[in-house]
């Protein structure tokens, strides 16, 4: 009877959110999402992992004067989805807080590529990015359209925001 009891508790517990896991995966080209996903999940008490490119992007890729660099080329190309080098795995995870820049108004094509490559059943996701002037847009509700089954719970650009800015914002998503 008391394991019955204890079973009951403990999943009533889970269907509250007390023991509800978070996931901080995050990509950056620069360092400015890593700090912000990386302050943020620390704050939260959240695991982190990063999305790593197989291709590295150099400061050339990255230049968005020149329509013949990497990053303009994914950008422009819709069906652009970069190889990831490290295996990522959300199964164990309710929540997913998903950290990207803002690549001409919307997260870069290696970000795609983690969403499509995911279970997101019955999972959470929260989109946040840094930027250096378009904020976040439409690109969680886009992203969320190539996470089958999740329930996009919004998103917010944290640039300047602190890392208790962000535990905030993402508590007050949860309620």
């Amino acid at each position: 009877m008391k394991k019955l009891i204890l079973t009951l508790l403990i999943g009533g517990f889970m269907m509250t959110g007390a023991f509800a896991k978070t996931a901080f995966v995050y990509f950056s080209a620069t360092g400015t999402t890593e700090r912000m996903a990386k302050n943020a999940a620390k704050e939260m008490g959240a695991d982190i992992f990063e999305i790593q490119p197989v291709h590295k992007y150099t400061d050339a890729d990255l230049d968005w004067h020149d329509k013949k660099s990497l990053s303009s080329i994914e950008c422009n190309d819709p069906k652009s989805r970069p190889a990831i080098a490290n295996k990522l795995d959300i199964s164990g995870y309710d929540t997913v807080v998903v950290c990207y820049p803002i690549w001409w108004a919307y997260a870069p094509k290696i970000v795609y590529t983690f969403v499509e490559s995911q279970n997101w059943s019955g999972k959470k996701m929260i989109t946040l990015c840094t930027s250096g002037g378009s904020g976040l847009g439409r690109s969680g509700t886009d992203l969320s359209k190539f996470a089958k089954g999740v329930d996009f719970k919004g998103g917010k650009d944290f640039t300047r925001g602190s890392a208790a800015d962000v535990k905030k914002y993402i508590e007050g998503l949860l309620k």
